[in-house]
Order: C-alpha cells, then structure tokens, then sequence
C-alpha cells in the first residue's frame, strides 16, 4: 500500500509532494500519482513515483487520497471512485467550493474526509492552509495530513462550514495583495523609480509589516496609529483612501468571492 497518491498533479499537488520530500516526511516510493496526462505520469515515474494509469487503481493502492483536480472535474473523479474499496482510506480535498456533504454523499458518508484551501506561496514554502475534519476520521489521520501542508507553511484548523468563507482570507488574498503591490510599484514607475526597487522596498515592507501583526502584540488600529502622525503623510493617505471608498472596496472583494464560492460549488 503506497502512502499518499494524488489525483491530478497540478501546481498546487506538485507543491505538496516537494514539500514532503524537502523535508523527508516521505519518500518518493511512499508517493503516486494519477493524471491524464501521459507525459506527465512518465516524468513522475522518471522520478521514481509511482504513476497509475487510472482513477480507481490510484484508490486502491493509496492509504491517503489527494483530490487535486479543478472543481468541476470533482464529480466525475467521484463517480470514478465510488465502486472502489475505501475502508481505511482518507480522502484529502482541496477543491474550492467542494463541501464535504458532497464528497460523502457519493462516497459515502463513513467515508473519512479532510477539507483543505491552501494558497499559491505553498509553492516556494510559504503557504498559509485552513484544513477541517470530517467525521469519521481519526484524529491522527487529519493530524498526519496537517503534518503534510506544515512542511510547505503555516496551517490552521477550522469548522467544516467555514470552508468557503475563508476563501478570501487564504486562498484568494495572495492575488488581492499581489494587486494592491502592482499599484504602488507602477506609480512608483511612473514616478521614476526602478521598478525592482520599488518591488523590493515593497516586498520588505509587506514582510516587515507581517512580522509587526503576528509578534508585536498589537492590534491592527494599534499597529496603524503608530505610523500616523496627525497632519502627517499618512494620515493624509488614510484619508484619501476612505474618500475614495477603500474598505468599501475591499468587503466587497470578500463578499463576491465567498458568493462565487458558493455559486460554483456544490
């Protein structure tokens, strides 16, 4: 019995296994992999991980079960796995969208089950992923997979029903940052800034900033008025973005992902 296989060996599924074998969590014989790609089962293999040339034979021979497909892939995979034997099997879902009331109720609803929404960063290491446990399954099988996505970043655990709602928290923030990033290095541009140095200053700013709110013990107005001195820069831009509907904005940008989430899952 192979320990981990995935169904699907995109990006994100890629990122997984390095992170495993970066830190030798798992071995390459320890891992499978389906895809439909044939190129892509024969580079696995030219790794020395196991490819299978079908959905129910990666389930069979799997202990723990990656569903790392498109969403809209999800129920095709599924009908391809309910006919195999999935006693002592966990299934490990990272489809935005996809609620484990779904996944059991073609599966079965014994069927042992983990939620994850993980982020892009997981691909250089720097991932932040919410994962939730359904019942039935056993703590230490959710405690081995949280174990899989903490050699690759942070991990924290929440409700089942929260899944879609932490989207926007995790799982769709990068791109949100990565835009407001863009805004400042272009007019930093614009301005006459290289536009390397300007992403630098940026960059170091972001990280620096992340530091402040997970260490300093202050909270978020804290951490803003000790940058904004009355009649200052700052708080001149402050304002300028609650003129101009900042906040607004951004509860909006949340509020439409986690109603997409909803609209495109099941």
């Amino acid at each position: 019995m192979i320990k981990v296989g995935f169904i699907g060996s995109g990006n994100m599924a890629t990122a997984i296994m390095e992170g495993m074998l970066h830190t030798k969590l798992l071995s390459e014989k320890d891992l499978a992999v389906y895809d439909i790609s044939e190129e892509k089962r024969n580079t696995f293999r030219g790794r020395g991980i196991q490819a299978f040339d079908s959905v129910p034979e990666t389930v069979e021979c799997c202990e723990y079960i990656f569903l790392s497909v498109k969403p809209q892939v999800i129920p095709s995979v599924l009908e391809q796995m309910k006919e195999c034997s999935r006693e002592g099997k966990t299934f490990v879902s990272i489809a935005a969208g996809i609620s484990g009331k779904y996944v059991q109720s073609i599966l079965g609803e014994n069927t042992n089950l983990i939620l994850v929404m993980p982020n892009t960063p997981l691909l250089i290491g720097y991932g932040a992923t919410a994962m939730s446990r359904m019942e039935p399954t056993p703590i230490e099988n959710f405690e081995f997979v949280k174990n899989i996505f903490a050699c690759a970043g942070t991990v924290c655990e929440i409700k089942p029903n929260q899944m879609n709602e932490v989207i926007p928290i995790n799982g769709s923030s990068p791109a949100f940052i990565y835009r407001f990033a863009k805004l400042f290095v272009d007019q930093a541009v614009e301005m006459g800034f290289e536009a390397k140095d300007a992403n630098n200053l940026f960059c170091a700013s972001l990280i620096g900033s992340a530091h402040m709110m997970m260490e300093s013990g202050k909270s978020h107005q804290e951490l803003i008025d000790m940058v904004t001195s009355p009649g200052g820069t700052t708080k001149k831009g402050l304002e300028a973005m609650d003129r101009e509907g900042f906040d607004q904005a951004v509860r909006c940008a949340i509020e439409e992902c986690i109603q997409r989430a909803y609209e495109i899952g099941r």
